[in-house]
C-alpha cells in the first residue's frame, strides 16, 4: 500500500485473510487454555485495529494520525505479540522450555 497504493486484489486478499484469521480465532476459543487465549486475545486486538486502520485508509477517510507508515509500524508490532503467542503455545504443548 505504501510503494503502490492498495489495489482490489489487495482488498480482496486482505479481507479473506481477516476472514480466515475470525474462524482460526473463534476455534482458538473453544479449546485453547488461558495462557494461550490471554495473548490471543491481545493478537486479535491488535490485527483488528490494523485492519480498521488499513481499510479507513484505502476509502480516503484515515482517523486524526492514521496514515500507511503507522499503520505499517502497528503491523511491525503484532510480530512481537506474534511471538509471546507462539511461546505460550510451545509451552502449553510441552514442545519448549519455560523461559
Amino acid at each position: 500500500m505504501r510503494e503502490r497504493g492498495a489495489e482490489g486484489a489487495d482488498s480482496v486478499a486482505l479481507d479473506e485473510a481477516k476472514n480466515a484469521h475470525r474462524d482460526r480465532y473463534s476455534e482458538a476459543q473453544m479449546i485453547a487454555p488461558e495462557e494461550v487465549l490471554m495473548r490471543a486475545s491481545s493478537v486479535n486486538q491488535a490485527l483488528n485495529k490494523v485492519y480498521g486502520q488499513v481499510k479507513r485508509l484505502e476509502r480516503g477517510a484515515p482517523g486524526p494520525g492514521e496514515t500507511t507508515e503507522t499503520a505499517a509500524q502497528a503491523q511491525y508490532e503484532v510480530w512481537g505479540m506474534l511471538r509471546t503467542m507462539r511461546t505460550a503455545m510451545r509451552h502449553d504443548l510441552g514442545v519448549s522450555r519455560e523461559d
